[in-house]
């Protein structure tokens, strides 16, 4: 279950909203109303089996209506055609740098596949984008 204590380093978890249903029918449903609804910037739903392309539709549609970002976490094959990008995230080992990530674009309808390594900075709040290790300042590769 999701710890709202854990996200506070992201956001107040007084604004977060956590719906539990029995099925993932209902999930979608709930999905789709916080969507077109507009009021939250960022609705995110976890799913269980892979989306049809009316039910995809329907959330591209809903989140178009509510100038609203969805986000589906889904595993590894369970995608869905009606996706307008799919990303795959990935932890990266370093040893002074625990939030260093590797996030790769492997569908995109409207543009290229690209690939980044991101960390979380905490004092803005956002997302960097930093470079491979061998190519960071002071690494040996750079250095030399």
């Amino acid at each position: 279950m999701l710890n709202p204590v854990g996200l506070s380093a992201f956001f107040d978890p007084a604004g977060l909203l956590v719906a539990q249903t029995k099925e993932q029918t209902e999930s979608l449903a709930v999905t789709e109303e916080a969507l077109r609804d507009g009021s939250v910037p960022l609705v995110v739903t976890e799913l269980t089996r892979p989306l049809d392309l009316r039910e995809g539709r329907r959330l591209q549609l809903a989140a178009k209506a509510g100038n609203t970002t969805g986000l589906c976490l889904i595993p590894d094959g369970m995608g869905s055609n009606a996706a307008e990008t799919r990303w795959h995230c990935s932890p990266v080992f370093d040893v002074g740098d625990s939030t260093l990530m590797h996030w790769e674009i492997i569908k995109n309808k409207t543009g290229t596949l690209r690939a980044w390594h991101v960390r979380w900075n905490a004092e803005t709040r956002r997302l960097d984008v930093v470079s491979p290790v061998g190519e960071r300042p002071g690494s040996a590769r750079t250095s030399a």
